[in-house]
């Protein structure tokens, strides 16, 4: 259950140190190397660290080794830092199967056009979806056009709660998975239940690395940050949707992805 993660902190090179992180209430970040890289900051799990002190100067493989921290405000720390090298503008896109918006205005909406729930509003016209987490507004952007189903750990009237994922997921078209999965150990597993769907992996929180689609992802829908003050500005004022004046969304086809199913 840990070869993706291991693949991914194997990805990363020596000789790029953290330079600075940031916890904040809702977004983490690791910056290295001249990158900035975004987690949901996520609370709970099991006891204990992995590492005692602090990350700034720490080797970003260790640091992002982190995400396999039971503890999940350390896991955060992980992700971010597998952000921090994966997600970076210059990276993302020399990728096969990159896509972005064009030039980005100082609106969320032209910044976040590449967000998987509006690159796929066509494509899931009808079809049986399921998406892991409760994004904001999900219900008034996709659910008139499918038949959806919500999974989410803290669930809302209407939500199913994610342990409902091993009787709900086998029978879908397409799955959203959200990042934070990555950080709670969830995401392995949703993978292997979801097979036979196309699976997108959504949200600041995914490492936009290659690495996924050897495991059944077939699109990436992440962030990247490429205005890293205007990023710090949003995350310590406890911004949610504003921190992609920071950034864009950018949207990344894996070889099986087909469009499918038909």
């Amino acid at each position: 259950m840990w070869r993706l993660y291991d693949e991914l902190i194997a990805g990363i090179p020596s000789g790029i140190a953290v330079s600075s992180y940031n916890i904040a209430c809702r977004w983490t970040t690791v910056v290295a190397g001249g990158n900035t890289g975004v987690a949901h900051t996520t609370h709970g799990g099991g006891p204990g660290r992995l590492h005692r002190g602090p990350l700034t100067g720490m080797a970003l493989r260790d640091a992002a080794a982190l995400s396999k921290s039971w503890n999940f405000l350390e896991a955060t720390l992980g992700v971010a830092a597998l952000n921090a090298y994966y997600n970076s503008w210059d990276r993302v896109r020399a990728l096969p199967g990159f896509e972005a918006a064009g030039e980005p205005r100082d609106d969320i909406e032209s910044r976040t056009e590449k967000n998987a729930f509006y690159a796929f509003r066509d494509e899931i016209a009808g079809k049986r979806v399921a998406i892991i987490g409760h994004f904001p507004h999900i219900e008034e952007l996709i659910a008139p056009l499918c038949r959806l189903s919500i999974l989410e750990r803290d669930p809302v009237p209407g939500d199913y709660p994610d342990s409902a994922c091993e009787y709900i997921l086998p029978e879908q078209d397409y799955v959203f998975i959200t990042g934070m999965t990555l950080v709670n150990k969830t995401l392995p597993r949703l993978l292997q239940i979801c097979r036979d769907a196309k699976v997108s992996l959504v949200g600041p929180t995914v490492p936009l690395s290659p690495v996924l689609f050897g495991h059944g992802a077939d699109n990436l829908s992440g962030f990247v940050c490429t205005e890293p003050e205007r990023l710090d500005e949003a995350i310590r004022r406890g911004c949610s949707m504003e921190i992609f004046t920071g950034g864009r969304m950018v949207s990344i086809d894996g070889p099986r992805s087909g469009r499918r199913p038909g």
